[in-house]
């Protein structure tokens, strides 16, 4: 089964395009079908699959390979050290080495490959980051920084506030219709990853800009057709996810914040900040729809070392200073 729909990535586009192997072309064509269709996937992860699979491509052509049934331990070994030498790190060989095991599960599964070797081997083990978040006054800093003297100013307060009074994933705000949002129950109906619904919150203060927006704005950015999307660009039409993360950097560069700041930085620092509050873990694994606490459970890590970040700096017993300095052993210490 192959399908005449394009793929989410350029990249493999133009190297399907110099491929020896048309049998190849139309098992990754086949494998985003998969991953779109039957799995369900949002766009931007069915884009990062394929994406994954861009070296793999390149190195099967430059290995002369073009018969899947014959990659084997040797092939496998070759690509880790193809990825390695190319400069990927190793949380991005351990997400492409995963990408090729599901590549591969589908074609055994669906009779295109006879085995899959892809369980012999191991990537490296993932560095273990904690994810950049920002303090509540450099949010406020973030929030404040649209003019709102302008309409686009005024819809991208708007945005920002429901961004971090909710912590939606940019896809899931960038796919919000207008009926999906309830203002009277300041409730989101949200389709998450996986296609699993879940109700989204946020409070009276992010709900007074949500109503400046709906009430003032988004009217003078509707086009010719009506558009059911909640957020709008100048031209009436629904705001694409690059145009939600192109808003946040301009905003997160206006404010000061880190270079690194993003979308998903939003989405950290909520959670971080409900657990800094006291909120329970569950619940906050609710509200980001994660499937298992295990993967909320990096958050409260970020507390943790926030708590002593502050300790650090805030207790006198915790700084190494000459007036709190410990007794030198070889001095008497007076007994008065």
């Amino acid at each position: 089964m192959t399908t005449s729909n394009r793929l989410p990535s350029p990249a493999m586009e133009r190297i399907l395009r110099k491929s020896k192997s048309p049998t190849l072309s139309n098992h990754i064509y086949d494998f985003k079908h998969h991953a779109s269709t039957t799995l369900q996937l949002a766009d931007n992860t069915v884009r990062n699959y394929v994406n994954d699979l861009v070296p793999l491509v390149k190195y099967m052509e430059e290995s002369n390979l073009h018969d899947l049934n014959k990659v084997d331990r040797s092939f496998l070994r070759g690509y880790l050290a193809y990825l390695m030498s190319n400069g990927f790190n190793r949380n991005s060989v351990s997400r492409k080495l995963s990408t090729l095991k599901s590549f591969f599960k589908f074609l055994r599964q669906s009779g295109d490959i006879r085995d899959e070797q892809t369980g012999i081997i191991k990537g490296p083990k993932r560095e273990k980051k904690l994810p950049a978040i920002a303090s509540n006054f450099e949010i406020d800093r973030l929030l404040n920084a649209p003019d709102l003297n302008t309409n686009a100013g005024i819809r991208d307060r708007a945005l920002l506030e429901l961004l971090y009074a909710t912590g939606l994933r940019v896809s899931e705000i960038q796919s919000m219709d207008i009926d999906d949002i309830d203002l009277k129950t300041q409730e989101i109906r949200v389709v998450g990853k996986g296609s699993k619904p879940r109700v989204a919150l946020f409070g009276e203060h992010c709900n007074r800009w949500v109503v400046e927006y709906l009430e003032h704005v988004r009217s003078r950015f509707t086009g010719r057709k009506p558009c059911s999307a909640m957020w709008l660009n100048q031209k009436g039409g629904r705001l694409s996810s690059r145009s939600v993360q192109r808003i946040v950097k301009k905003y997160a560069l206006q404010a000061g914040l880190a270079p690194q700041f993003h979308t998903h930085s939003i989405r950290h620092s909520f959670a971080t900040h409900l657990l800094d509050g006291g909120a329970d873990l569950r619940v906050v694994q609710e509200l980001l729809g994660h499937s298992s606490p295990a993967t909320t459970q990096i958050y409260t890590h970020i507390s943790a070392e926030q708590n002593r970040h502050v300790y650090l700096k805030a207790h006198p017993g915790a700084k190494n200073n000459t007036k709190n300095a410990a007794p030198d052993s070889n001095r008497p210490v007076s007994s008065t």
